[in-house]
């Protein structure tokens, strides 16, 4: 027979029973809230013209690279999965069989958030009742297949099932937003997009000199000038926002930031154009862009996220066949106190500017994150993020930041996902361990019950819609 799949309704709460009675009292009253999702990379189309899901394997492990990178580092080769290639070499294209190729190998994700994760979607999605082994493989393939081919699972039935109140895409300025006009058009959910920049704001980017003048098309300017070229990123903003847009997203290397002058900006531009830069001048043109960006913000109001301290296709082989977000991205130490100076220096006390700041480096939590977002007005701090949205990293998290910046310099939880049927599994875990934190507050007489269920609300809910404005 094979093992039952069960969901423990304790899973996550503290082991000692005086605690996790709290966790529970604490959990009871935010699991039902609405999903607020501001920052994540699910696919507007899927909401646009809402046509059924394919296939078990191109829904739940093609989009997830949680997935395909702990099996690739285990030796499975990305084609077996039916991972894409960008160079047109050959890749599996019987769905069944790359699905057979998770379930062999679905015991490496033993202890591991992307197991609980997939347990909560096998189980609360599609009712499963036994785990994934090699000998379920084709049970749960069939079960799975049989029903996306439901009216409750395409993707607006699923959406409003799982309580989602808001979901952010991340797109290009390069991208005509069609899918977001279609679904404002045609459907009453929010699904909006953010303005992710990075790939007409780092000289480093592939293409960048072709995407500055596709920017320039799009926008109406001539981009080939500093001043054109800043004059396109803001109406590409404008835009944005009449599409319910109301934050924008970074993914820079680090966080540096700087303060030059006009001249020495479009020195610096021509340069980036001409695709001479050197690997600092590379890193200055970067840096400037974060302070541009900060100031388009204070003028239109839309929320700054900086996601830096990814070494990003650090796998160049795997690059070359795959392309970007194949799993090959590396955390590295990442300095906030110095870099973002400049930046601070012109914006920091700004009323009407927002900036999330994320890490991949939990060593700055303590010494730099918390004690800047416990000054600076401007600031908040985004939740462990990427390798750090674990339940052990999360309880760090909060262990080492409420001490200098409290919980309402925090912005609640974002799922940063593209596997859409994770986002209430990724949610659902959130809230367990900001409910098995506070209990512990609570059981150590350090805040009343009654305040932790207001601390337990606001992260599950309202800190969120408040950073980000919506």
């Amino acid at each position: 027979m094979p093992a039952p799949l069960v969901l423990h309704e304790d899973r996550l709460f503290p082991a000692e029973p005086t605690t996790r009675a709290i966790a529970r009292r604490l959990f009871a009253q935010v699991k039902d809230l609405p999903i607020v999702s501001p920052h994540g990379h699910t696919n507007p189309q899927w909401f646009a013209d809402d046509v059924p899901f394919g296939d078990p394997t191109s829904l739940l492990l093609i989009p997830d690279h949680y997935l395909f990178r702990m099996l690739y580092s285990q030796g499975v080769p990305m084609e077996s999965m039916g991972i894409p290639r960008r160079d047109g070499g050959p890749t599996e294209t019987d769905m069944r069989k790359a699905w057979k190729v998770l379930a062999d190998n679905y015991h490496l994700f033993r202890g591991t958030p992307s197991r609980i994760w997939l347990d909560h979607v096998f189980a609360t999605a599609f009712g499963l009742k036994v785990r994934l082994t090699p000998e379920t493989a084709d049970l749960y393939y069939d079960h799975i297949q049989d029903a996306l081919k439901k009216p409750e699972f395409k993707p607006r039935a699923l959406f409003e099932r799982f309580g989602i109140e808001l979901l952010s895409t991340t797109d290009s300025p390069l991208d005509d937003l069609r899918h977001h006009k279609k679904i404002r058009e045609t459907w009453d959910r929010r699904v909006v997009p953010a303005y992710r920049p990075d790939n007409v704001a780092d000289p480093e980017f592939e293409g960048f000199a072709d995407n500055v003048r596709k920017l320039g098309e799009v926008a109406g300017e001539d981009a080939t000038t500093w001043k054109g070229y800043i004059r396109a990123l803001e109406k590409r903003r404008a835009y944005f926002k009449t599409l319910g847009c109301t934050s924008t997203d970074h993914g820079f290397p680090t966080a540096r930031t700087a303060d030059l002058d006009p001249a020495a900006c479009e020195k610096l531009f021509a340069k980036a154009l001409a695709g001479k830069c050197s690997a600092e001048e590379a890193e200055l043109f970067r840096a400037q862009m974060l302070t541009e960006m900060a100031r388009m913000s204070v003028a239109d109001g839309l929320v700054m996220q900086l996601h830096p301290g990814s070494f990003r296709g650090h796998n160049p082989n795997l690059f070359a066949k795959h392309g970007r977000d194949m799993g090959a991205d590396i955390p590295t130490a990442t300095e906030y106190v110095n870099n973002l100076k400049p930046l601070l220096d012109r914006f920091g006390n700004e009323p009407n500017f927002t900036m999330i700041l994320f890490t991949l480096d939990e060593s700055t939590f303590g010494r730099e994150l918390a004690p800047l977002a416990g000054h600076y007005p401007c600031l908040r701090l985004g939740p462990g993020w990427w390798f750090l949205d674990a339940p052990e990293s999360m309880l760090r998290y909060r262990e080492t930041v409420t001490e200098t910046a409290g919980f309402y310099n925090t912005c609640g939880f974002n799922d940063d996902t593209r596997a859409f049927l994770s986002i209430p599994a990724r949610h659902d875990l959130a809230r367990r361990m900001d409910c098995n934190y506070l209990a512990r507050l609570v059981a150590e007489h350090r805040i009343d019950e009654d305040e932790a269920a207001d601390v337990a609300k606001a992260l599950a809910y309202s800190l969120v819609k408040k950073a980000y404005k919506l």
